[in-house]
């Protein structure tokens, strides 16, 4: 950007935005179109299927959609011309396989419809095989050593239970087609095949325990996903002008503002009316791709707001949350914001989550983690709800490895967010109900009883029968399990392979346990109730309802019940490579020894490259932005007559000579990597370098706030978080 000739300062782009800002017009608001009008236009679904397809390749596909089962390759042929012909009626001239490759992104490539005849002449063709396979490189995406460049053949392929969609953008409309991705091999490199398999791994146990228990009309069970998506928007003028929020999601430098939080007064509050304007243009966008969101508001933070979807099957919400997060940032782009994703973005406020609400059930059996108003009479509950008590206190740090990385490390065990202990949270009622039944003492549970506030406008409603915990990573919250540890800008595939997959595995132990029970003579109450009060004997530990921010809980979570404590990515993504985790996903068909190494492969170079990156940008900002501006404050305060020996000369000196300081060693730390084992350089990067890093930052931010405020070069929180 130039001014008059001459490059523009750091100083002047940051109040030229801010002027910009001030000036601008304000956006209109208008009347959208109404849900049912608009609702899934853009989607090839069932409903639209119905109406273009034969009865039988409809009846197909309805079948494949419902329960999983093959569908015929003719019926394929029908699927595409029909979607063909719905799309380009929408405009699209192009289709496109979208996956999504081991990292939190999603990938595609645009191919034509067009093809030409023997006269030159253009014609539009979409065949069934076409839309059955694509074939991109599979070496250039992150393949943990699946595939490399003379071995680099990949294919995508179409995944019928996910419906396409037409994906309008200012170039024109795609139609999009969700698929898998995988190598010539045949091993998965993406997120999509592991979620279907474990899916089935969970649906195939549960179908046993059911049937043990009498029941005889048994759909397909499915898991279900609603994720609670929280987000920071600032002005994109402001994000121009700091290039650590450009290259790593976050502020690595920034003095916190003289109001950020402490108020509590932005958390539910009036949503500001350009936000506003920016979320139903967001929201109608969803609403055109069938993505149910249902609410939005102001989160805690200022510049922080969360929209949460309605509950969808685990694979459609998990290509719905891809889709939600690109959207949010095209979305904002086009309002003049910047969407940022990052679990901590700015220091001293609330980070951002995804909190994964995670269910299971079927067409025939209901909702299975659903209690009722008797949970102590629900066996079926029971039994699913101790699968997952039993899953979580075996497979903690795989649950704590799913969610790590560089960007989740500064949040968790924050006020805001839970800690890295993996722990389940009952409340009051169920926690007594599954302790009665390890002690043999079972007793009829307590409601939660009437709210009667005294008020007689005030209409009297029945309470919960236990609080919420906000402090639990893992906390059950009347109908399913919320796993709150999961971060914002993460891919949710991980986390629900992660619980299918631990939770067939305990369905697996239940169903041989409850058939050695019933076998034995017991009827189906007492021998589910033998099989839960061992399952309590074993796994109890991992059930906690206090405070897990204390220091009391990390010493007796650890010390006395025996569970695992991992702060940073560098100690949770090794669980990968244990032999029990590596047993679980090979034994329920999830993912091979050879696919799971890949992944561990994969997250560790993810992290080693983002804290480097970061360390980078570090150095370069405090190099070339903030000790420049120390500098010409030291020296206009030396051309008024002020000396070094008169403050605050001497404390600007003293920050800025420490910060190079600490910007030498941090130089040398990165010149110096050479490490044996991937483990040893994360580990490196989790202790040293990051210490490093905020030993600069804490002399960058004292600067911040002792540097004249017209030279500091980079918008500062009050402007970032307040000016919208």
């Amino acid at each position: 950007m130039i001014l008059q000739g001459k490059y523009m300062s750091g100083s002047q782009s940051r109040f030229n935005a801010i002027a910009d800002i001030n000036k601008a017009v304000p956006f209109e608001t208008k009347m959208t179109d109404s849900l049912k009008k608009i609702w899934a236009t853009d989607v090839f679904s069932m409903a639209q299927m119905e109406e273009s397809l034969s009865k039988s390749a409809y009846k197909a596909m309805k079948k494949t959609v419902q329960t999983g089962a093959a569908l015929p390759n003719d019926v394929a042929d029908d699927v595409a011309a029909a979607m063909k012909d719905w799309a380009m009626a929408k405009g699209a001239k192009f289709f496109s396989h979208i996956f999504y490759p081991m990292t939190n992104a999603t990938a595609e490539k645009h191919d034509g419809f067009i093809i030409t005849n023997p006269e030159g002449a253009a014609i539009t063709e979409f065949s069934g095989s076409l839309l059955i396979k694509g074939e991109p490189d599979g070496s250039s995406f992150p393949n943990g050593s699946l595939r490399m460049t003379n071995a680099a053949r990949g294919y995508t392929a179409w995944d019928p239970t996910s419906p396409a969609y037409i994906m309008h953008t200012p170039n024109g409309a795609v139609l999009m087609i969700p698929s898998v991705f995988m190598s010539w091999t045949g091993e998965a490199l993406d997120k999509k095949i592991p979620l279907l398999r474990s899916n089935a791994a969970m649906n195939a146990a549960a179908q046993k325990v059911l049937t043990l228990m009498g029941e005889e009309e048994i759909a397909t069970l499915n898991s279900s996903c609603g994720a609670e998506q929280e987000y920071f928007l600032i002005d994109e003028r402001f994000a121009n002008a700091r290039p650590d929020i450009l290259l790593a999601g976050r502020t690595l430098f920034g003095a916190s503002p003289a109001k950020g939080q402490q108020f509590d007064d932005h958390y539910f509050g009036a949503i500001p009316e350009r936000v506003q304007v920016f979320m139903q243009d967001f929201e109608d966008k969803l609403y055109r791709l069938g993505i149910p969101a249902k609410t939005h508001h102001n989160e805690v933070a200022p510049g922080q707001f969360e929209i949460a979807p309605y509950f969808e099957s685990a694979n459609i919400a998990s290509d719905h949350q891809q889709l939600l997060m690109t959207l949010m940032k095209t979305t904002a782009k086009k309002h003049g914001f910047f969407c940022l994703l990052h679990e901590k973005p700015f220091a001293g406020v609330n980070g951002s989550g995804k909190h994964v609400n995670w269910s299971v059930g079927n067409a025939t059996q209901g909702n299975l983690l659903d209690p009722g108003s008797t949970p102590n009479d629900n066996l079926n509950f029971l039994l699913f709800c101790g699968a997952v008590i039993r899953g979580v206190h075996k497979f903690g740090p795989l649950l704590r490895a799913v969610i790590a990385s560089a960007s989740n490390d500064h949040r968790l065990g924050a006020n805001e967010a839970p800690p890295a202990i993996l722990s389940v949270y009952l409340g009051d009622q169920l926690e007594k109900v599954f302790d009665d039944i390890k002690t043999g003492a079972l007793h009829v549970p307590k409601s939660g009883g009437l709210m009667d506030l005294g008020l007689a406008q005030i209409l009297k409603f029945e309470r919960d029968p236990g609080d919420r915990n906000r402090t639990s990573p893992f906390a059950f919250t009347g109908n399913r399990f919320e796993f709150r540890a999961v971060g914002s800008s993460q891919s949710v595939s991980g986390p629900l392979v992660a619980m299918n997959t631990m939770l067939a595995d305990s369905l697996e132990w239940i169903a041989e346990k409850l058939e050695a029970q019933l076998e034995s003579g017991k009827d189906k109450a007492a021998a589910a109730f033998a099989v839960i009060k061992e399952l309590m004997e074993l796994h109890s530990n991992v059930i906690f309802g206090g405070d897990g921010y204390s220091a009391e809980w990390h010493r007796m979570a650890v010390e006395e019940r025996g569970l695992r404590n991992a702060p940073t990515t560098a100690d949770a993504l090794p669980a990968l490579k244990e032999k029990e985790v590596v047993e679980l996903f090979s034994n329920t068909g999830v993912l091979t020894p050879t696919e799971l190494a890949s992944r561990f492969e994969v997250y560790a170079e993810q992290y080693v490259l983002s804290v480097e990156v970061e360390a980078k940008l570090v150095i370069e900002m405090a190099t070339t932005m903030i000790y420049p501006a120390a500098v010409k404050y030291l020296s206009s305060m030396a051309s008024t007559g002020f000396t070094l020996e008169h403050s605050p000369a001497t404390k600007v000196a003293a920050a800025a000579t420490a910060m190079m300081a600490s910007v030498e060693k941090l130089s040398a730390a990165l010149e110096s990597e050479h490490f044996d084992t991937t483990e040893a350089h994360m580990s490196f990067l989790a202790a040293d370098v990051r210490a490093l890093m905020v030993d600069i930052r804490t002399s960058a931010d004292l600067l911040e706030t002792l540097v004249a405020d017209d030279l500091w070069p980079l918008p500062k929180y009050r402007e970032m978080l307040f000016i919208k």
